[in-house]
């Protein structure tokens, strides 16, 4: 693997950004521009932005809002949260969003992301797959903010998804979701290893090390995290940070996956 992506994740909810457990108990973290131009600043990779109320309350993008946040970030960004037409993805597009995240949207839907990805090309379309486990152990898809089980096997929604035209992958451990305790290794593994596009990992990154094991071990071609990037001690104060470019050359040095100049 050549150059895996360490991606921020934020979390949008109304003006604000705001930082969840397991999809519950949202912390304030702040304002979204001065978050994009930190990252900005940071050069990082890649921003996730996701709207973590659109759905629940029946509405789609803020398109004023991001039309905000595009106009400060000068890092590609994939936006999701509340995309149901090819309309609300060409204005989404046209605002200077380079990726869209289709989630609930694709639940029996799947033609928005077929149709999606023939006019504007695979590589703009990812679906988001929020996985939580059974009473049993079991690995499941959830929609809706984790609220509705679709009864769903995560690698047979991936298998569709792709099937279906998406470019990528954001496989989402709810169960892991701002614990800071790792990513869901055998979750991610068993969809990447069953697909061909690929796959983003998201949930549980407590370090840079849990970000390279889920690229090493769970086979992900990049690494999502947002508790990692804005809270920072015991207390998790909030600090929206990002590593120098000497940590993760020294990270990227520990991992089996990256090509060793």
């Amino acid at each position: 693997m050549l150059r895996a992506r360490f991606i921020p994740t934020l979390l949008l909810k109304g003006s604000g950004l705001y930082k969840t457990v397991k999809f519950k108990n949202e912390t304030y973290i702040g304002d979204p521009i001065n978050a994009v131009r930190i990252f900005n600043d940071k050069a990082v990779d890649e921003l996730i932005l996701l709207d973590i109320d659109a759905h629940s309350h029946g509405r789609g993008p803020n398109f004023d809002l991001i039309a905000d946040i595009t106009s400060e970030a000068f890092v590609p960004l994939c936006y999701g949260g509340g995309v149901t037409t090819l309309e609300q993805i060409e204005r989404l597009f046209k605002l200077g969003v380079e990726k869209i995240a289709i989630n609930s949207a694709a639940v029996g839907a799947l033609t928005l992301v077929s149709e999606a990805s023939k006019i504007y090309g695979n590589q703009s379309i990812v679906v988001g797959i929020d996985v939580r486990k059974s009473f049993f152990g079991k690995h499941e898809r959830f929609i809706k903010s984790a609220q509705v089980n679709t009864k769903e096997d995560p690698v047979d929604v991936a298998l569709r998804a792709e099937h279906a035209g998406a470019g990528e992958l954001m496989v989402y451990s709810v169960d892991r979701d701002g614990t800071m305790q790792g990513y869901d290794i055998a979750l991610t593994r068993s969809v990447a290893q069953a697909v061909q596009v690929p796959v983003i990992a998201c949930g549980g990154a407590g370090s840079l090390a849990d970000m390279i094991q889920v690229i090493d071990e769970g086979h992900a071609a990049s690494a999502a995290a947002g508790s990692l990037f804005v809270f920072q001690g015991k207390h998790r104060a909030v600090l929206i940070t990002y590593p120098e470019e000497q940590a993760l050359a020294q990270a990227i040095a520990h991992s089996k996956s990256f090509e060793q100049p």
